[in-house]
């Protein structure tokens, strides 16, 4: 027989699965009040009453008592032996049968499942589980718990363009780490999406008040989150002007941080810095490449799709930059079909390239006409900052 509190989140969960109501569950055999009682774990089934309830709900008594709670746990202990693609599956499965199971314990397999997705890319998936997290972190009423969440929502919701609303869920986390004191390894990681988010949304003095104070907070960090608060503040920098204090807080970033903690951040930052280089004036394109091929080098112990897809697009970047028509359009056909697990902003950014191909070739009036779509989609979707961009070099392209 299931203790409780076991037996009535078990008993909830086949209730409600099947549309009955505690009347009808109960039937002449027993109370509402008793069956109420036996749901929230404050009595004890007897034999009886899990005959009569096994009998209304059609199923055998042992089928009744047998446990699902304990799956989602079994699932979370197997997940920590798996690889991030097999546990990340091996709880998804598990989560479709563990309705009715403690609140913390789906918290936690719904928390790897989202990073999971993130992981493969899979944000419209990783959003449905932030979705559900949100809701669950207000029930169990833990600040922690939902200001992590509300971090993570604003990161997945910058990666598909939704970036006013990114903006809303990185400033509530961020309020509500401060509000409650919370440790500094989750104020920074409010702090990160918050950051990103107003960057993207044009917002540069706000980015930079709160880049400022996430540089601060960074020395109470380590490892791959003293990493990413690093790089977000470089970014921050080059956006403000100062392309030598982004250069050196990205190399600090870089020389701080070891592969062997995590090679896709690795690879990521290189990549990052890569970028970084390619923003400069004139751009830095030798020391980008030289990133590019310290990411080439690493790819086969360690690359990800998304990877390949973020190398070839700086890849594209470089031959436009340094006028290899022929390299540029070699790598942006190879992204054709092939950029589906990057973010909206690495999408675009990447069709902008396709434009500026066409502008290196002649075509003007086309690659004109494809970047003013492409500004006002940015405007549309929040991305000021892209926005501002893609403007830049319509204007730029016009006075030519």
């Amino acid at each position: 027989m299931l203790e409780q509190p076991v037996f009535g989140r078990r008993l909830r969960q086949l209730r409600t699965e099947r549309g009955l109501t505690l009347a009808a569950l109960a039937g002449e055999g027993m109370s509402t009040g008793y069956l109420s009682r036996l749901e929230s774990g404050a009595r004890q089934p007897t034999e009886r009453a899990i005959a009569h309830l096994a009998a209304q709900l059609g199923i055998s008594p042992a089928a009744l008592t047998q446990s699902t709670a304990t799956s989602l746990a079994q699932s979370l202990t197997l997940a920590t032996g798996l690889s991030q693609d097999e546990g990340g599956q091996t709880l998804s499965d598990a989560l479709k049968t563990s309705e009715g199971e403690d609140p913390l314990l789906r918290w936690q397999a719904l928390w790897q499942v989202a990073e999971w997705r993130q992981w493969r890319q899979e944000y419209a998936e990783q959003r449905k589980c932030l979705d559900e997290l949100v809701t669950l972190s207000a029930q169990i009423g833990l600040p922690e718990l939902q200001s992590r969440v509300l971090a993570a929502l604003s990161r997945c919701m910058r990666s598909t363009g939704e970036i006013v609303e990114a903006v809303d869920a990185a400033t509530h986390a961020y309020e509500l780490a401060e509000r409650e004191a919370l440790p500094a390894r989750v104020r920074a990681s409010t702090l990160l999406a918050l950051v990103s988010a107003l960057a993207e949304a044009g917002r540069l003095p706000d980015a930079a008040r709160h880049a400022d104070e996430l540089l601060t907070l960074a020395d109470q960090v380590a490892g791959a989150l003293w990493a990413q608060a690093m790089w977000t503040v470089a970014n921050v920098r080059v956006r403000q002007g100062d392309l030598d204090a982004g250069a050196e807080l990205m190399n600090q970033a870089i020389d701080g941080f070891d592969g062997r903690d995590d090679l896709t951040l690795w690879m990521r930052l290189r990549l990052g810095a890569a970028r970084l280089d390619l923003r400069a004036d004139p751009p830095r394109t030798e020391s980008a490449r030289r990133r590019v091929a310290e990411v080439q080098a690493a790819l086969p112990f360690a690359g990800a799709p998304t990877i390949e897809q973020q190398l070839l697009a700086v890849r594209a970047r470089i031959a436009v930059l340094t006028g290899d028509l022929d390299e540029a359009r070699t790598v942006l056909d190879r992204l054709t079909g092939f950029d589906d697990l990057l973010t909206y902003q690495e999408r675009m950014r990447l069709d902008v390239l396709r434009n500026r191909v066409l502008l290196l070739e002649g075509e003007q009036d086309t690659a004109l006409a494809g970047l003013r779509k492409l500004a006002e989609q940015a405007q549309q979707s929040g991305n000021m900052d892209l926005a501002a961009d893609i403007w830049r070099l319509v204007a730029e392209s016009l006075i030519k």
